[in-house]
């Protein structure tokens, strides 16, 4: 695949490995990022990219395997400060709010599970979570100290992924 200098083309991200956010590999995670402008061709097989001021902290050339051709109109991207990025290319989703719970029965077990509104997500951006793994990162969810018990007492309140 090759691109001409002066294409617009989208950055792929991936979730960070080793990483499973409750159970979901990225499956809920952005795909792509951008469009961004190619400012050179360093390679046969790698681009320089113009990137924004929020991503100054990553190098700016990418492999081709990374980038897909931009297709869609330069005014509807996914716009970056709806993923908060540290300059590992961690991103940052986080819980605001349980909406609803529910208790799933199967064979010998009940599962109960809660329906969470997350930060920054758009297309459905809640989900229906295992209540046990939303407990212990997020205890301050859950309301009152009783209610929280067994869980981890300051526990971050970040869920990372990686570009």
């Amino acid at each position: 695949m090759e691109f001409q200098i002066g294409d617009r083309v989208i950055l792929k991200v991936s979730p960070w490995k080793g990483i499973i956010r409750f159970r979901k590999q990225g499956k809920l995670s952005p795909r792509f990022i951008g469009p961004f402008k190619i400012l050179e061709r360093v390679d046969k097989v790698a681009y320089r990219l113009e990137l924004p001021e929020e991503l100054s902290g990553i190098h700016n050339m990418f492999y081709v395997s990374h980038l897909r051709k931009c297709l869609a109109d330069d005014t509807v991207y996914v716009p970056l400060n709806y993923i908060e990025i540290d300059n590992k290319l961690n991103y940052i989703a986080r819980p605001i709010a349980i909406l609803d719970r529910k208790v799933k029965g199967l064979r010998n077990k009940e599962i109960h599970q809660v329906k969470v509104k997350w930060e920054h997500r758009k297309g459905s951006d809640t989900t229906w979570e295992s209540e046990e793994e939303m407990r212990r990162p997020y205890p301050s969810l859950f309301g009152n100290a009783s209610e929280a018990s067994g869980s981890q007492a300051g526990a971050d309140t970040r869920v990372k992924g990686k570009l």
